[in-house]
């Protein structure tokens, strides 16, 4: 009888991260959470996800450090011996504009969400292609409109994009890699009832998502072994509007 599959998940112990986490552990899944400073959470999902017989760790790292991502690497092979799946959803969501942003901001930006995942893919490369792996990025609509509030942000995440398709044509065919850009499915909390009515009426279908809906787009993506170097776009309509 083979092991169950590895999925190592950035930022995977709250929101979205979490409920993709999770998801996992219920296909099966061994779970290696990535967590920055969100340790308690990690550890509470990991209890959980034992108390249900499933196998999980969690392991913190700053994915702004360039050293500690390749730590991350070395320890989530390490924790069952291989990686199947790379969920990279762990990001920093800036609210600033371009005459805003000053060099620090920009460059935490874009070393969280763009260049980890970029050298997380390359670390894990050998472990995904000899598993005949998946990877799933996690972008934004941000990464395909333009939205002048958050410059970096929507930068970082057209790089993600195109780094899905470079990426899904450089590991190609052992290892499919493809993404999900979301729409209003988790508003931040800083946002009241009646921004988030508005972000609903924006909406074609007149309804904000929910975690769940970027569930459902991953485990068809992780299932669609003819489907690699898109992004699944999953925002109620909202991109029709641009």
């Amino acid at each position: 009888m083979s092991a169950a599959p590895v999925a190592l998940v950035t930022g995977g112990a709250v929101r979205v991260g979490r409920a993709i986490s999770s998801a996992l552990a219920e296909d099966g899944y061994r779970l290696v959470i990535h967590y920055n400073s969100s340790s308690g959470p990690a550890d509470q999902l990991v209890e959980e996800i034992r108390a249900k017989g499933g196998e999980a760790m969690a392991i913190g790292a700053d994915l702004a450090d360039a050293d500690a991502v390749r730590r991350l690497a070395d320890e989530a092979v390490a924790a069952f011996g291989g990686i199947d799946v790379l969920v990279n959803n762990a990001s920093v969501f800036p609210a600033e504009g371009l005459e805003e942003t000053d060099e620090a901001l920009w460059d935490h930006t874009i070393a969280v969400n763009l260049r980890a995942p970029f050298f997380l893919i390359r670390h894990l490369a050998a472990t995904l292609r000899e598993r005949r792996g998946a990877v799933v990025n996690m972008a934004d609509l941000a990464g395909i409109q333009t939205w002048a509030a958050y410059a970096a942000h929507g930068i970082s995440k057209a790089g993600v994009i195109h780094l899905t398709r470079v990426a899904a044509r450089s590991l190609a065919p052992e290892v499919r890699v493809n993404g999900i850009a979301p729409g209003a499915v988790l508003p931040p909390e800083s946002m009241s009832d009646a921004e988030i009515q508005s972000l609903a009426e924006r909406t074609p279908l007149k309804r904000n998502g929910s975690p769940e809906d970027v569930v459902r787009a991953l485990r068809y993506l992780l299932q669609a072994d003819f489907v690699t170097g898109e992004t699944l776009v999953v925002d109620g309509g909202r991109l029709l509007r641009t």
